[in-house]
């Protein structure tokens, strides 16, 4: 009977820890199913959020496709016209030809009318000069006549002679007069077609002048977008200037190390540029070296004149050396004689020490 009771008793005591440990089974379940959710919740966030960067991934690659596209077609009619104005450049420089050749045959033709003027006018002299001769003769004739008073045969023919020979004379003088005024009018022609000749020639010149400002203007665009704002470098005008202390040290014509960047960007710029500059165009880069008041005397240098020839001949052989024609380039020394700032201040000679690039015709 007690062994009986001690069992009833255990199997008691063992149902609180059964039911314990179910509890906390079903909160460790619970809590890995509130995971589960929690989890699910931030995929589907983080799906979402992928989508619409995705989205937004592709409209702005449709939006960049749409730009590219416009650009080809921009780079498209912007080759189109460059080869237009080939064609009207060539045109124009083919009218100034003819126009130069019209201009000299019209000028031999002027001149040719000139010898014939003066020689009627010293005709017309000539003839004037006989007729007074013979007016001369036939007065004293007549007064020789009127103090006879018997006037002979042989003197009436002589004199009727003298009075024919001096209507022909007339009439010659007429003619040539007519012939005079007609070789003026000519001559006032042809120097009215050579004036118009003349202005049609600078004309023509003018567009080629006006095409190669256009492509200078391409190329100091091109070269502010590859330099940018850098300090001591500027567009002054028609020039493009570098401050000597970004391409040089002081007192020397070896080109900086550091300025590599900047002389192989402007080289490549001018390579670019002169596949699409028309060839009847004569172009040349021009490189202007220029110094301070500020005189020196070395070894080396032994005046400004050579620094500023020395800095010049410096860039253009490093351009030469990139691949730009060496006959496309000029390297010009101007010492200190060109200031653009008339200061005697530190800024002054700062501004003073200088290389200029110009784009201009040979």
């Amino acid at each position: 009977m007690a062994a009986l009771s001690r069992r009833n008793r255990n199997r008691t005591d063992i149902w609180p820890g059964f039911v314990d440990a179910l509890a906390s089974l079903l909160m460790v379940i619970i809590f890995l199913l509130l995971v589960f959710v929690l989890a699910q919740f931030f995929l589907g966030e983080a799906l979402s959020g992928r989508d619409s960067a995705l989205k937004k991934l592709d409209r702005e690659v449709a939006e960049l496709v749409d730009m590219l596209s416009l650009e080809r077609n921009a780079n498209t009619k912007l080759r189109d016209d460059v080869s237009r104005l080939s064609g009207e450049l060539q045109a124009s420089i083919s009218e100034g030809d003819r126009l130069k050749l019209e201009i000299e045959s019209g000028k031999a033709e002027v001149t040719r009318l000139v010898g014939d003027v003066v020689k009627l006018n010293a005709l017309k002299d000539q003839l004037e000069a006989d007729i007074g001769k013979l007016a001369s003769q036939l007065d004293e004739k007549d007064k020789a006549l009127l103090a006879e008073q018997n006037l002979s045969e042989s003197a009436r023919a002589e004199v009727a002679l003298l009075n024919g020979q001096m209507g022909e004379l007339r009439d010659q003088i007429a003619t040539l007069n007519k012939a005079l005024d007609a070789a003026e009018v000519k001559a006032k022609d042809q120097n009215a077609q050579i004036v118009s000749l003349g202005k049609r020639l600078n004309a023509a010149l003018a567009s080629k002048v006006m095409e190669l400002s256009a492509y200078r203007s391409e190329f100091f665009g091109r070269l502010a977008k590859i330099l940018g704002a850098q300090e001591g470098i500027e567009i002054v005008g028609d020039r493009f200037v570098f401050q000597s202390e970004v391409l040089f040290a002081s007192g020397a014509a070896e080109i900086n190390v550091g300025a590599y960047d900047q002389l192989s960007g402007l080289a490549g710029t001018l390579i670019d540029l002169q596949t699409r500059i028309p060839t009847d165009i004569d172009w040349v880069l021009r490189v202007d070296g220029h110094t301070d008041r500020i005189p020196i005397k070395n070894l080396k240098f032994a005046s400004n004149w050579e620094l500023s020839s020395a800095r010049a001949i410096s860039v253009v052989k490093y351009l030469i050396e990139q691949g730009v024609p060496a006959n496309r380039l000029v390297a010009a020394g101007f010492g200190e004689f060109q200031p653009i700032d008339t200061g005697k201040g530190p800024e002054a000679l700062v501004r003073n020490r200088r290389i200029e690039l110009k784009l201009t015709q040979r």
